[in-house]
């Protein structure tokens, strides 16, 4: 991970590492779940952004195609692999698109640079998703959007149970959690959550939180 972050943790440098394995068959992979259990996920986040829009994790850019017209759209992501894929489904669309490595635990931006950040399906194997959480709240301006879709724990307890089973494999394998819930990490950030839901049995999560603006200072 020396090219984007040369102070990249032994995890991330890991994660980086296993997507770039996988980059060739993921589209195959995530595609089914997006058929099933995670249908709906992408069009409600491309519903939720404006302006000038940052995707953590773009992955092989499947959010791409729901994004409305008009909006300016950087995506970043650990595996240039993934990236490349992103960059092809981005032409095919006939989008501009600016895609660039990098890693959610640093983003390479400055504060309040985006009216929109979105990270779809990525926090569940983000090494510290609470770091991430921070960049991107450091990075979204004040009354932007950071908007969320993963996994969560499930509270029905069949469901939890099979999901604590899968990752005795996904973790050591991909570093993919099914159990994180972040809600209170997106709080502890210091955003303001607007919209929640959970679906699946609990099992899939979406929430949309943004920065507050800071009260104006009387002279």
């Amino acid at each position: 991970m020396t090219d984007a972050n040369p102070a990249a943790s032994k995890e991330t440098r890991r994660q980086r590492r296993t997507w770039r394995r996988q980059a060739a068959r993921y589209d195959r992979t995530v595609g089914k779940a997006e058929l099933t259990m995670l249908a709906g996920s992408r069009e409600w986040v491309g519903a939720r952004a404006s302006g000038r829009v940052l995707e953590v994790a773009v992955g092989s850019g499947r959010s791409l195609p729901y994004y409305p017209a008009g909006v300016e759209v950087v995506g970043i992501d650990l595996s240039p692999e993934m990236l490349a894929i992103a960059r092809r489904r981005a032409a095919e669309l006939g989008r501009t698109v600016d895609l660039r490595e990098g890693d959610a635990e640093a983003l390479p931006f400055a504060d309040a640079e985006f009216d929109t950040v979105v990270c779809a399906l990525a926090l569940c194997s983000i090494p510290r998703p609470e770091i991430a959480l921070g960049e991107m709240a450091r990075v979204v301006v004040p009354g932007g959007s950071v908007v969320l879709v993963d996994h969560t724990r499930s509270d029905r307890a069949l469901v939890y149970a099979g999901q604590w089973l899968i990752e005795r494999v996904s973790i050591p394998l991909q570093g993919e959690h099914l159990t994180r819930r972040h809600r209170g990490e997106v709080e502890a950030v210091g955003l303001e959550v607007v919209e929640h839901e959970r679906l699946r049995s609990g099992a899939v999560e979406r929430i949309r939180a943004t920065r507050p603006i800071p009260p104006s200072r009387g002279t």
